[in-house]
């Protein structure tokens, strides 16, 4: 019997297909093998590239009419899950040179973006069923998306604002960064002069004793928000927080210390002073450790809670121009140290991805509150204790829009957000990892200063919060100092869930594991240390088509841009070169 020949093979194909999903099965095999490829490709300990670190990626490509022989372009979404991030690769004539574009997609829950021949100029957006063909460029060099690059922006507009191409920018650097920085990379000993630096200038500089004048009039604490923290009987009394410049309304008055009160001008944003010496005793909340005891100076030193309403906000995340980065710490012992490899992930560099420090244009006007991030990648990792000696240091991991920049490490503190917008945060596990392309946003940093036991609900100071080295709480095994620092943790009351900033004016981790126990938090985690800068928070409302912007503490309004009257943001006005998450409303405005 004569067999059908491939037009015919394809009709029949076709024929069945209707009738049984065999043609959906074939490509559901394929697309598991080619998922299967790629995670290889991720979990492989050899030096690649960060497209190959990227286990969930769908790649399209399409041949382009060219006069100088086979071009191509290819389209790579970089997480489809996320659907935000975006690489767009041409190649104009055959063993032309390849240009790489990094496009960002501002509507990834609406729009989805082809390439196809039969839109061979550019991509093809799809909304709601309608298609918009966008055109990028022209013939071999021509056309809109050169013409984006060379503009310079961060985030130059493409297609009527349908589409953002990303461009490499340089970061703003306070002055403290700079010098810091030029000691790291260009000084021999240069870390060991920030230490010492450290160690006599910036323990307690920032340290606030403000608890200790009593005001003689009470503002009324807030009958919403979180619950207030357990405050002994002797301290249940109001202080005036000189530093503060978030506006929570009612004149001059003091606050109670543990009691929450509602940011002015916003809906679901709440601010609490307290002294730490004012709390229950460690250990109350019945966990499995305890937190250390307070010394004087922490014990009286004002910090400040800021609760936010997971109901009402969206968060997210974004890398800074030049931090974290993705090579090796400086921190990782050589024993477990690849010399083979750029960085303990296989890559030393984010190229062609460009990170840029600042959130997109159309999400600017609905960005409610802004914190700095973790530390940078030369303390983001083990010198000391098991995790040292695992993992190759355990460096903190990061993902961006679905993207993993530095994977994320067993035991360590994770604070994420999944593709449905649910905020978490828990110490992360191997047997998590299956679930990855559910992350959309993930930072980790060190080991946990509250940890939850789901068996027993309860929470408890982390197994490592006294261990200095194990638990690489401040550089160097010998270096127990207070300082300033920054944390953050997920309290949950009933139904309602909030993430919890803290700014705590000088502490050990221990206090700050005791405050956030204090008010019921069920984890927490360290985030930055050491200057206003680095624990920077500040919350944004919109006045008269201008931002006004209330940071938590006066001083940190220095690592702004002014203008005049005028006050230009970070994150949201100009790139910077650290990490932060920030916080967009989920619906109107207030």
């Amino acid at each position: 019997m004569r067999r059908p020949g491939r037009a015919v093979a394809a009709v029949i194909i076709g024929v069945i297909g209707a009738t049984f999903p065999l043609v959906r099965l074939l490509a559901d095999a394929d697309s598991a093998r080619t998922l299967a490829s790629q995670w290889e490709e991720y979990a492989a300990n050899v030096p690649k590239t960060i497209i190959e670190l990227q286990p969930f990626r769908e790649t399209t490509s399409v041949e382009l009419p060219s006069s100088g022989g086979r071009a191509a372009a290819t389209l790579i979404n970089l997480n489809p899950r996320v659907n935000a991030w975006f690489l767009l690769s041409l190649q104009r004539s055959a063993g032309g040179r390849v240009s790489v574009y990094h496009l960002e997609n501002p509507q990834p829950k609406v729009q989805a973006l082809s390439v196809g021949a039969s839109h061979p100029y550019g991509i093809r957006i799809s909304v709601g069923g309608r298609d918009v063909d966008c055109e990028l460029w022209r013939d071999e060099t021509g056309g809109p998306l050169p013409q984006a690059q060379a503009s310079g922006l961060p985030y130059a507009p493409l297609c009527e604002d349908r589409l953002y191409l990303r461009n490499p920018v340089s970061g703003t650097y306070t002055h403290l960064e700079r010098v810091t920085n030029f000691l790291r990379d260009h000084v021999w000993g240069g870390e060991q002069i920030v230490g010492f630096v450290r160690k006599q200038f910036f323990a307690d500089a920032f340290v606030e004793r403000s608890g200790s004048a009593f005001a003689p009039e009470t503002r009324i604490p807030s009958t919403s928000g979180p619950p207030p923290a357990r405050v002994r009987d002797e301290f249940a009394r109001p202080v005036v927080p000189e530093h503060l410049a978030i506006d929570v309304g009612q004149g001059a008055g003091g606050l109670m210390m543990g009691q929450w009160y509602a940011a002015r001008g916003t809906d679901g944003i709440f601010l609490s002073v307290v002294q730490p010496q004012a709390l229950a005793a460690a250990g109350s909340s019945g966990g499995l450790h305890a937190a250390g005891e307070l010394d004087s100076v922490e014990g009286a030193a004002l910090d400040y809670m800021v609760a936010l309403d997971l109901a009402r906000f969206d968060l997210g995340f974004a890398i800074g121009t030049d931090h974290p980065r993705v090579g090796w710490s400086e921190r990782t012992l050589e024993s477990v140290r690849n010399p083979k490899l750029p960085g303990p992930d296989g890559i030393g560099s984010v190229a062609p991805l460009v990170v840029n420090g600042m959130v997109n244009p159309p999400t600017v006007e609905r960005v409610a509150a802004t914190f700095a991030g973790g530390f940078k990648r030369e303390h983001g990792a083990f010198h000391y204790g098991v995790l040292a000696e695992r993992n190759k240091g355990s460096h903190y991991g990061f993902i961006e829009q679905g993207v993993v920049f530095s994977k994320l490490q067993p035991d360590l503190a994770t604070l994420f957000v999944e593709d449905d917008g649910t905020v978490g945060m828990k110490t992360w596990t191997a047997a998590d990892d299956p679930g990855l392309s559910q992350i959309k946003y993930a930072r980790q940093n060190g080991v946990p200063l509250i940890e939850y036991d789901e068996a027993s609900r309860r929470s408890s100071a982390g197994a490592l919060i006294a261990s200095w080295g194990p638990g690489n709480w401040s550089g160097s095994s010998d270096e127990r100092l207070r300082t300033l620092r920054a944390g953050a943790c997920l309290l949950v009351s009933g139904t309602s869930r909030y993430l919890v900033y803290g700014y705590f004016s000088t502490a050990t981790p221990s206090a700050m594991a005791r405050v956030f126990q204090a008010y019921g938090c069920r984890y927490a985690m360290h985030l930055d240390m050491n200057a206003l800068e680095h624990t920077y928070f500040a919350i944004y409302t919109h006045e008269g088509g201008r931002i006004a912007v209330q940071h938590l503490i006066e001083g940190m309004a220095e690592v702004d841009r002014k203008g005049g009257d005028s006050l230009a943001p970070r994150f949201l006005s100009f790139p910077d070169d650290r990490d932060f998450f920030y916080l967009t409303w989920k619906g109107p405005q207030p």
